[in-house]
Order: structure tokens, then C-alpha cells, then sequence
């Protein structure tokens, strides 16, 4: 017996039901009960009305009226909770295919899809076939749980019960191929639909499905492809994919053509959804003025909009602004969601600004955002920039189940904060593990910590271990790597060696670690030899004369220190000042040489001044001749904290000598 609630009827839908039975026979009145009555209610209380009638009357027997109260439960009971109408099913003597195909619907789009896998099992031990409506939402859940071998099951069902050629199980095949890593399988189910047959979701399908596998180029041909055909006409999903493929490879004036195009598509509006793929595409392709226009020319923003704007600057390194876009984003009213908080404390990370950081930390647990490994991440990462390793390494320890990005942040932040031997042996854990194998980024870190730790057979053994071990082909930054670790260790003539017996063209990031390390260990003529090679990839950059005027003036060769600047002079190259900056209560205050530009600039250089009084005094004395031109300056920025007597999270940032690497 159904066990329901009781719910009192009331008098105007008795009246309406006595004048839908009026007049009809027994079949007759199933179906007028279901057109007059289901159809025409907009209340859940009207809904639960109407089910305890047809409990009450005995016609909930009947499989069209049960089941299409079973549709409608899903609709009008609870959205999300699906308790109620997975009981009103179980309810159902003999549920017909109809049955069965509404509670897949549901499941298949809910947060529980292995449901709908178990039901269909249910469905065939139960003696009743599919249909073509049958195999779309199976599929999908396949595709959200990436069960590539239930793909391939459900794909013989649909030769074994004749559905295969129906465009809508085809267009499911290529999406749960395609989601389970089997993008060649997907392609082969898309050639066999017959041109004529394919809709504007084939060609989405397939297109999405190159995006998943990271093959930007196909899916572009795949573009082409529908372009070239001539039918169906693209929509705003295919062109959205577009330009998403076109941000990937940076293919700026292809991205404009797909701009164009949206722009006389028929029916065109800068929705939310165009709006934040152009701010993306326009943001991976270096235009971040094009990204901003395109955000400010979106009329109804949402936190999608936002977000993709605070991500496009913090991708182009434009910290500041995307934290100032945060916040005016938090005036506006909007709340941020995970992904939001993801792309701020990257900035905030990068920026050093800790307060900051901590506040949003906290906003998170004020609001219950949802802190899923990825926000998770994202602190670990903001937490270990910041110098804070402690509160870094709680929330690691913290985690559940971390993932490779987890213990790569964790090895990458103990290693930038010169725990080494806390990165080494993080990594040993890593790897008694059987669920996480770690990536290139993972031995980027790793690297990193021997190089401030001066572990050179330790840097030589995981450099060889990428390759022999775990299969990872090393790339330019894990080169670069291997020669800082050679140069810091006063192995200058192995470093040259190995850049010489390098399987790819060295850049201009490696020959400045040779000069790096050959300004340390003051190596004059090795230093000359980088500083060619440097000037070759870079003429008109100051970095390789600045630092090969260094190494004469540690070697007090005036002439050749003359001789160098004589010739930036010449060639009108300057060099660009430093930039540092110091977050005091929240606020990150910037400095550059000799600016005088700052509020409180006169108390600054005083304090300075009165401090290298003291220092010339003293019997040690401030430092040589051939300390780099900013280090007074960098300690400025200190001084700066110092005459506040507050705590204070410094980060000294040289934009030139970072941009390049270092």
C-alpha cells in the first residue's frame, strides 16, 4: 500500500475533477484526468491534491496516469531531493518505459548519476526494453562519471535494440566517449552519421569532446569543418567552443574572426555566456584591454562575468587589478563562488598580500563557500607564497584525499621558502602512494628544493628519475633548472656542458642562470660567452649588460664596467627600475628606485638615511662596491615597515629579472 501523507482536497478541485469524469468512459477519463488536471496546476500543494485522488480512486494503477504523476514529481515536489519520487516509483506494479525514462531524467541531471546506472540495471532485469529516449540519459551519466566500459555496453544495446541510427543516442555516444578519455572512438561514432543527418549538437559534441582531450587544433578543424559544409548554421555553444580553442592556442586574429561571426550570427546577444568566453579568449591571448572593453559592454554581469575577468588579469600577471576588481565586485553585491576565491588568492599569492588573503579565508568560512580541493589548493598555494608554510601545511594535512595539485603546491611552496628537506620528504610520501603520480609541475618544485637546498646528486637523480622512472619528458624550465642547480654548486664547466647537450635550442632563461651563477663565482670569460649568447635572443634588453657589468665590477675592471654602460647608452637601452612592495594592514604599498611619489616618502628616506649613518659607522660598514644598484632600495621598502612597528609581509619583485625566469 502507498504510505503518503494526508492531504485535505479541496472543493474547487473536486468540482474540477467530477466535471473532468463526467461524460467519459473508464480509459477515456485516465486521459482526461491527465490533460485537464496535470497540466493546469502551478502549486505543489495542487500536485499532491491531484496524487492522493488518483491514490484514493484506484487510477493510480493505471501506467499512463502513474506515470505521468512520476514525471510531474520530479517537477513539483522537490527539485533536488528526490526521495518522494523515488518512492512514488517503487510504487508502480509494472512502470512502463515512460516510467523508467523520468526517474533516469532526473538522476542522470542530479548530483547522484551512478543512480541512474543502477536503475537501468534494475530496468532490464526487470524484463522491460529500452528506447531511443532511454539511451540519452544512461549515457549522460556515464559521461559525468567518465565509465568508459559501460559506454561501450550501452553502445552494443543500442545495435542489439535497433536505436543505434537515432541522431540523439549517436550525439550521447560521442559525449560519453568523449568525457571518458576515448576522443578517437567518439570521432569514429561522429564519421558514421551521415552528413545530412548530423544537427548543430553532433558537431558540439565532437568539437567539445577535442576541448576535453586538450587537442585544440582538431577541434578547430572540426569548426572549419561545419563552417565548410554549410548546415547546420553554428550556434552560440559552437562559437563559444571556438573561442575557448582559439584562447588555448593563442590564435588572436582567429578569435577575432569568431568575434565577427557572433556578430552577425542571426539572433546574436552579448549574453553572460558569450561575454565571458571572448573576456577568456581575449585574456589567454595577451589582450587584456580587449578582455576589459568586452566586460565593461556586458549589460546583466554575473559571477561567471566577474570571475573571468579576475582571472584574465591574474593570468596576465596584473595582480593588483584583479584584486581591485574583487573588490569592486563585493561593493556591487555579488557573492563569490569557489572558482571566484580560486582566482583571487592566486592573485593575492602572487602579490604577497597575506592579510588580504587570510580575510578571504575567512569570508569563505563566514559564508559557507564551498572549500572544495580546488579553493583548498588555492590556499596552500596563496599561504606558501606568502612565506606562511605552517598554515600551508595545515590545511594540506587537513585534506582528505589531496591531488596532485595538493602535494605540488605544498612541495612547491616549502621549496620557494628554502624547506628544503620538508619538499624532499613530502615527496617521499608522495610517492608510496598508489593513487597520485606526480607531474612535470610536481618535479619543477622538486628541482626548485635541491637548488636552495645545494643538492646536486639529489637534483641529478630526480632530473634522471622524470624520465626512466616516470616517463616525463622534461621541458625548458626543468633544463633551466638543472643549470641553476650546476651553477650555484660552482659547477660552471658541467653547466655549460649540459646546456651544450641539450635535446631542444636553450633559451634566454637558461644562458641568464649561467651568467647568474658565473656573476656569483665570478667566471669573467664564461660570463662574456653567456652574455653573447643572451644579447643574440634579446639585443634590445638590458638584463645580460646590467649583470655582465656586475661581474667587471666585482672583478674592479672599470674600464670594461664603462665600456658596457658607454654601450646601453649608445644603443638607448635603460634599465628598468625594481619593484617592490609591502602589505601593511591590508593595503600593499609599491616602491620603485628614487620614487619619491609615496605619502609618506619624507619619513622614509629620513629613517633611511639615519640608518646608513649608523652602518657607515660601523667597523663592517654598509656592504661593497658591487652589491646590485637596488638593494638600498630594497631595504627602503623595510624601512617603510619599520617606522609603522607593525608586523608586515614584504615581497621584493624585479619585473624584468622575473618576466624572464628568474
Amino acid at each position: 500500500m502507498l504510505l503518503l501523507p494526508f492531504i485535505t482536497i479541496s472543493w474547487r478541485w473536486r468540482w474540477r475533477w467530477r466535471r473532468a469524469f463526467r461524460g467519459w468512459g473508464y480509459r477515456q477519463s485516465y486521459h482526461n484526468f491527465s490533460l485537464s488536471l496535470l497540466e493546469n496546476f502551478s502549486h505543489p500543494g495542487a500536485f499532491n491534491q491531484i496524487l492522493s485522488h488518483a491514490i484514493a480512486s484506484g487510477i493510480f494503477r493505471d501506467p499512463f496516469i502513474s506515470s505521468k504523476l512520476l514525471y510531474y514529481s520530479f517537477s513539483h515536489h522537490h527539485r533536488h531531493d528526490f526521495a518522494f519520487s523515488r518512492t512514488l516509483f517503487f510504487q508502480i506494479r509494472n512502470p512502463n518505459v515512460f516510467a523508467w525514462n523520468a526517474i533516469f531524467r532526473a538522476y542522470s541531471r542530479s548530483s547522484f548519476p551512478t543512480e541512474t546506472i543502477a536503475l537501468y540495471n534494475l530496468m532490464l532485469r526487470n524484463g522491460t526494453p529500452p528506447d531511443n529516449y532511454t539511451f540519452p540519459f544512461v549515457l549522460k551519466a556515464c559521461a559525468r562519471l567518465s565509465l568508459l566500459q559501460k559506454a561501450r555496453e550501452l553502445h552494443s544495446s543500442t545495435l542489439k535494440w535497433g536505436v543505434f541510427p537515432d541522431v540523439f543516442v549517436q550525439n550521447a555516444l560521442i559525449s560519453a566517449y568523449s568525457s571518458s578519455g576515448a576522443v578517437e572512438v567518439s570521432r569514429a561514432v561522429f564519421d558514421m552519421l551521415p552528413t545530412l543527418i548530423r544537427d548543430v549538437v553532433s558537431w558540439n559534441s565532437m568539437i567539445s569532446g577535442y576541448l576535453q582531450s586538450h587537442r585544440y587544433e582538431l577541434a578547430l578543424k572540426v569548426f572549419g569543418e561545419l563552417l565548410g559544409a554549410g548546415s547546420p548554421t553554428p550556434d552560440h555553444v559552437t562559437l563559444v567552443s571556438a573561442l575557448s580553442a582559439c584562447g588555448r592556442l593563442g590564435l588572436l586574429d582567429l578569435g577575432k574572426k569568431i568575434h565577427g561571426l557572433f556578430m552577425t550570427t542571426s539572433g546574436f546577444t552579448l549574453d553572460v555566456f558569450a561575454g565571458s568566453s571572448l573576456i577568456d579568449m581575449y585574456s589567454k591571448c595577451g589582450q587584456i584591454e580587449d578582455a576589459r572593453k568586452m566586460f565593461d559592454r556586458i549589460p546583466d554581469r554575473n559571477i561567471v562575468c566577474w570571475t573571468s575577468m579576475i582571472a584574465g588579469y591574474a593570468q596576465s600577471d596584473l595582480f593588483k587589478e584583479a584584486i581591485e576588481l574583487f573588490r569592486e565586485m563585493q561593493i556591487g553585491g555579488f557573492a563569490a563562488d569557489a572558482a571566484t576565491i580560486a582566482c583571487v588568492l592566486s592573485a593575492c599569492g602572487h602579490w604577497g598580500a597575506l592579510a588580504l588573503g587570510r580575510w578571504i579565508h575567512s569570508y569563505c568560512e563566514r559564508n559557507g563557500i564551498e572549500m572544495d580541493l580546488k579553493v583548498r589548493n588555492g590556499l596552500i598555494g596563496m599561504y606558501s607564497k606568502c612565506g606562511d608554510t605552517q598554515k600551508a601545511l595545515e590545511i594540506f594535512h587537513g585534506l582528505t584525499q589531496p591531488d596532485i595539485f595538493s602535494w605540488t603546491a605544498m612541495i612547491s611552496g616549502l621549496a620557494m621558502n628554502g624547506e628544503s628537506d620538508k619538499a624532499l620528504h613530502l615527496f617521499s610520501q608522495m610517492e608510496m602512494l598508489t593513487d597520485v603520480r606526480p607531474n612535470e609541475i610536481t618535479f619543477l618544485g622538486l628541482l626548485c628544493a635541491c637548488n636552495h637546498g645545494g643538492f646536486v646528486d639529489k637534483g641529478l637523480y630526480y632530473f634522471n628519475a622524470m624520465t626512466q622512472i616516470y616517463n616525463l619528458t622534461p621541458n625548458i624550465e626543468h633544463y633551466g633548472c638543472m643549470v641553476d642547480l650546476l651553477g650555484r654548486a660552482n659547477l660552471l664547466v658541467e653547466a655549460e656542458k649540459f646546456i651544450r647537450t641539450l635535446p631542444i635550442q636553450p633559451d634566454v632563461v637558461i644562458w641568464r642562470s649561467l651568467l647568474f651563477a658565473c656573476r656569483n663565482h665570478g667566471n669573467i670569460e664564461m660570463a662574456e660567452f653567456a652574455a653573447k649568447r643572451i644579447e643574440e635572443l634579446e639585443p634590445r634588453r638590458c638584463g645580460a649588460r646590467v649583470l655582465l657589468s656586475n661581474v667587471y665590477a666585482s672583478a674592479l675592471r672599470w674600464g670594461d664596467v664603462k665600456r658596457v654602460r658607454k654601450d646601453m647608452a649608445i644603443q638607448r637601452i635603460k634599465k628598468q627600475p625594481g619593484c617592490s612592495f609591502i602589505e601593511i594592514d591590508g593595503l600593499v604599498h609599491e616602491f620603485f628606485v628614487a620614487d619619491c611619489s609615496h605619502p609618506e616618502t619624507d619619513a622614509i628616506y629620513e629613517t633611511l638615511t639615519g640608518i646608513n649613518r649608523a652602518l657607515q659607522s660601523s667597523p663592517k660598514g654598509f656592504g661593497t662596491e658591487e652589491e646590485d644598484d637596488d638593494d638600498p632600495f630594497d631595504i627602503c621598502i623595510a624601512i617603510y615597515g619599520i617606522h609603522f612597528l607593525r608586523p608586515v609581509t614584504t615581497k621584493l619583485d624585479h619585473p624584468k629579472v622575473k618576466k624572464d625566469g628568474q
